[in-house]
């Protein structure tokens, strides 16, 4: 599957930047996705505009004319939507006419070699909407002038965005390899576990350059004779100063992008630090995309044990991260090679369970049983009756049941069909997905 395109809001203080996103993904899209976990920071959506879907980011504002702090959060803030976006979008303000900051910026942006749109906001009448010529001067092409405020011209910046999108490059990628998509915070070590994976595990690999995003691609054989691509994010190469809290909802952006094009996400989580915030927020990002996982505690070996610190370690994971309690769980060291060996074959494992496909008897049989054992909940005096399922995909396995009536469908019984289903047949690693569809009882 291929990444959605990432669209990037960039430019000074209050320009109108989050009000173009909160008025795009809130009237103007046909589609919208918020990620479970991530709503709280509210720098990113899914969207859709005549057919094509992207991603669209809020970055912060950037201030040229503060002190050297500052400055240097500025060229960070540049530099991330820079290396994240395939379309760039720099903001100024009609009221204010072209300022000293904006040229700045645009001189920063032009260094990606990226499509970037002048868009000039606050262009509430007719007036204010001519002041767009004096942005030519910025050498990026044609300014658009939009009001986010009173909606006025989102259509054709709209337009525009989308003639901008890249052609789809993973036409390059073996469509007979497994995706392994590796996630998670800067320097949790992923790109070490990489590096030992294919130091000590390849056959023959090529490096193919991440599509849009600060990824690469490496796609080899492994002795098992199995082909992978694994999907390195590498996460913020360069540190400079800048809060913690923005690095982190850039490197959330990245996994969401590789995550989309996997069909196993490892999730690394640094031993050291246990799980935290963002990891859960990633972890959210490959249940809601329906993707297999496998949780990889990396630098295990700099942990000091004693009796019963395993499974301490272990139960604190599965309480954080409950929602993917079905996902197996390794303690590695990427940096010793420590267990690492065990990663491929529990990838092989997940990607099998993922793509499992349950006879339609068999799965029918475990539904009766699970509503014999144990009877659907009253609600308004009334119960849910399952009259049939069947499987309607997989990655993930995806099952359709005829009922009679969808409302009536309590989120805890849900639950216990899925585990009763992972009870008779695994789906280790791996989500699974319910839809009702209605049918009157005399259809029956």
């Amino acid at each position: 599957m291929k990444s959605l395109p990432i669209v990037a809001i960039v430019g000074r203080p209050n320009v109108g930047k989050s009000t173009f996103f909160n008025a795009i993904i809130g009237r103007r899209i046909s589609i919208v996705k918020d990620t479970p976990g991530v709503t709280r920071d509210r720098i990113y959506a899914d969207s859709t505009w005549n057919g094509k879907s992207f991603t669209l980011i809020d970055t912060g504002g950037i201030d040229t004319l503060s002190d050297d702090v500052l400055l240097s959060q500025m060229r960070t803030q540049a530099q991330l939507a820079i290396d994240t976006a395939d379309v760039i979008l720099l903001f100024v303000d009609a009221r204010d006419g072209l300022l000293n900051q904006d040229m700045e910026i645009a001189n920063m942006l032009r260094l990606a070699n990226k499509p970037i749109i002048p868009v000039v906001n606050k262009a509430d009448h007719q007036e204010l909407a001519q002041n767009a010529y004096e942005y030519y001067a910025l050498g990026l092409g044609d300014p658009i002038a939009i009001s986010s405020t009173n909606l006025l011209g989102l259509g054709d910046l709209l337009d525009e965005i989308v003639k901008r999108f890249p052609e789809d490059s993973d036409t390059q990628q073996d469509q007979n390899a497994i995706q392994v998509a590796i996630v998670g915070r800067p320097n949790v070590g992923k790109s070490s576990l990489v590096n030992k994976l294919l130091n000590e595990n390849r056959v023959m690999v090529s490096n193919i350059p991440g599509t849009t995003r600060d990824a690469i691609d490496s796609l080899f054989v492994h002795e098992n004779g199995t082909a992978y691509n694994i999907i390195d994010t590498a996460g913020i190469r360069k540190k400079r100063a800048i809060e913690d809290e923005s690095i982190e909802r850039y490197s959330v952006i990245r996994s969401l992008s590789a995550i989309r094009r996997a069909d196993v996400v490892v999730l690394m989580i640094d031993a050291q630090d246990g799980v935290t915030q963002q990891d859960t927020k990633i972890a959210g990002i490959a249940k809601n995309e329906g993707k297999a996982s496998i949780i990889v505690i990396n630098k295990w070996d700099a942990i000091e044990k004693e009796t019963g610190t395993f499974e301490k370690f272990r139960l604190e994971v599965l309480e954080k991260l409950n929602f993917i309690s079905y996902s197996p769980t390794l303690f590695i060291s990427a940096l010793t090679g420590q267990r690492t060996h065990m990663l491929f074959e529990t990838i092989d494992k997940v990607y099998a369970q993922a793509g499992k496909l349950i006879p339609t008897g068999l799965l029918n049989d475990c539904i009766g049983e699970a509503q014999l054992n144990l009877q659907t909940p009253l609600i308004g005096g009334r119960r849910l009756r399952i009259y049939y399922a069947t499987q309607t995909g997989s990655f993930p396995p995806s099952f359709l049941m005829f009922v009679n009536d969808e409302t009536l469908l309590h989120f805890s019984y849900e639950r216990y069909l899925e585990n009763q289903l992972r009870k008779s047949f695994g789906f280790e690693g791996t989500p699974i997905r319910f839809s009702l569809k209605e049918r009157k009882e005399e259809d029956e």
